[in-house]
């Protein structure tokens, strides 16, 4: 499966994102960027590394707070894509923008998906970075590899997105994003 990107904009355009209320929160952007691979549509995940101090060993998108010097939050997203694996922002074809989301650490994320360009070895921050996931698109969209389950925190109970995949547990605000993607586009 190859997604056409006129078609992803599009879809994505038709539907606009949902905006929450941002409040106290922490600004946010992260980039669920699409690659292609063996001719198959792939999105790539990192996975943080086990010694920082959030979210560590987590498998997640490129992404993280906005910095004062950040236009707006795509640039936020673009600079920590560039931050984390070497990905210019001119190799990154931004195609739209997904919900907002709230993470239960404080920040309000905004989500942007984008075609990465080219097919070069990544710059990978090993600071932050555990390793890079490529996962095919098709796989993905599997249900049997799909859960939600109700957790707890700080005494509230939510649900919680959770893939299951290649070895691989994708959960929490990843898998929303994830699962807002594959919903806007109807692949689920």
């Amino acid at each position: 499966m190859i997604l056409d990107p006129e078609e992803v904009r599009r879809n994505l355009a038709a539907q606009p994102p949902e905006r929450l209320p941002a409040k106290d929160l922490r600004p946010a952007a992260v980039l669920l960027p699409l690659l292609l691979r063996d001719d198959q549509e792939h999105v790539l995940f990192t996975q943080r590394t086990a010694w920082l101090p959030h979210h560590r060993g987590e498998i997640c998108f490129p992404g993280g707070g906005r910095h004062p010097e950040d236009s707006d939050l795509a640039a936020t997203a673009l600079r920590e894509t560039q931050e984390e694996l070497g990905i210019a922002p001119a190799e990154v074809t931004l195609l739209g923008r997904l919900d907002d989301a709230i993470s239960v650490h404080g920040y309000h994320v905004a989500a942007y998906v984008g075609r990465i360009l080219g097919n070069r070895p990544y710059r990978i921050n090993r600071g932050e970075i555990e390793e890079v996931i490529e996962l095919p698109l098709a796989r993905l969209r599997d249900p049997r590899i799909f859960r939600v389950e109700d957790w707890s925190h700080k005494g509230r109970r939510f649900p919680v997105h959770i893939y299951t995949v290649g070895g691989y547990q994708i959960w929490g605000l990843t898998a929303g994003i994830l699962s807002n993607f594959l919903a806007r586009l109807e692949l689920n």
